[in-house]
């Protein structure tokens, strides 16, 4: 929440509470958001008790937990999908859960996760090309290469934002791309719109075995909506792989696309399974939080506004596609993927709303 969407929201009529120092990792004081209106607050636990929507960036942490309420409407990233623990805290919590990443348009598109997964799938190339120097373990490979020396071979699974993301970053800096996805539509409009050293392939066993094989950088960008990411390299499959290459999956948040992966730290990013080196933090934009945040807000304030004015149940009526973001109320699971990864009770939010 960076001032310009603090404003809005007290604009609205609404009494707005800021955790004392949230936005300074982010570039913004306290001043810039009590100059807008809003009121600072010392104490966490308080600003818990006393608030009725909070509004994060991450999950809840195992310390929040007691802070939670029945009557508390959360609206952040969950990722329920890839916390067991997590999604039990919050379906005994009773509260309303509502997930920016299953928020869901007529089309497909995911308009709450879409900035973070620019800003993830642009790192991931940055990240990778680092994690090559042989400084840090790596094949020691520049990706764009130099005249007379061939450039890294990157390879993308998933053609969604992410994958797009990180393709166009790896083209704009000379590598050989191929993007694979499951989705021919996809795979025309990117064969489209892409540079001639992005090439594209249909994503299936056989050539997924044979396009790791020469990868430098392996981008894992598939995403499942509120379900856990499908496992497309086996820790057995790392043996084709080179020694240094470099994994990094975007798809952490959701359990990862390569078996191997586990979550990691932007303070210890990375570790070596088969020779191959993991970069796998599950919150990559937190390492550029002052455009992260001003992407994220710019997304989220419009929903906020409709939750903050009007009730989530009503905004929710109204909204079909914000209805899609609630994954749980009044100890209910109501997305099916979370329900599924747990093997849950699922009730449709339809019903209660």
């Amino acid at each position: 929440m960076v001032p310009a969407g603090a404003e809005q929201l007290v604009a609205h009529g609404h009494t707005l509470l800021i955790e004392k120092g949230a936005g300074l990792g982010s570039g913004f004081d306290d001043a810039a958001f009590e100059g807008v209106g809003a009121k600072i607050v010392d104490d966490v636990d308080a600003l818990w008790a006393e608030a009725e929507m909070i509004v994060k960036v991450k999950e809840p942490i195992a310390v929040e937990y007691p802070r939670i309420k029945p009557d508390h409407v959360l609206f952040t990233y969950f990722h329920f999908a890839a916390s067991e623990t997590l999604t039990k805290a919050l379906l005994e919590s009773g509260a309303v859960s509502i997930a920016y990443e299953t928020v869901q348009l007529p089309n497909g598109e995911l308009p709450l996760l879409t900035p973070m997964s620019e800003v993830a799938g642009r790192m991931a190339v940055q990240e990778g090309a680092k994690y090559l120097e042989r400084t840090y373990g790596g094949r020691g490979i520049l990706l764009g290469g130099v005249p007379g020396v061939p450039s890294a071979e990157v390879v993308v699974l998933g053609g969604g934002v992410v994958g797009t993301q990180a393709a166009k970053m790896a083209a704009g800096l000379g590598a050989r791309v191929t993007i694979l996805d499951v989705s021919l539509p996809r795979l025309r409009y990117l064969d489209d719109v892409m540079p001639a050293n992005v090439v594209t392939a249909y994503s299936n066993r056989h050539n997924v075995l044979d396009m790791i094989q020469h990868a430098d950088l392996l981008v894992g960008a598939v995403l499942l909506p509120g379900a856990k990411a499908p496992h497309l390299v086996l820790e057995e499959d790392l043996k084709l792989m080179r020694d240094g290459a470099v994994i990094v999956d975007v798809a952490v948040d959701q359990g990862g696309c390569v078996e191997t992966v586990r979550p990691t730290t932007h303070e210890d990013p990375t570790f070596v399974v088969e020779g191959v080196i993991h970069y796998c933090v599950a919150n990559m934009p937190g390492a550029v939080p002052r455009t992260s945040t001003l992407a994220l807000t710019n997304a989220t304030i419009p929903y906020a506004l409709k939750l903050a004015d009007n009730g989530w149940k009503e905004a929710c009526r109204a909204d079909r596609p914000l209805a899609l973001g609630v994954n749980m109320v009044d100890n209910k699971v109501t997305c099916e993927g979370v329900a599924e990864a747990f093997g849950l009770d699922y009730t449709p939010i339809e019903r209660i709303l």
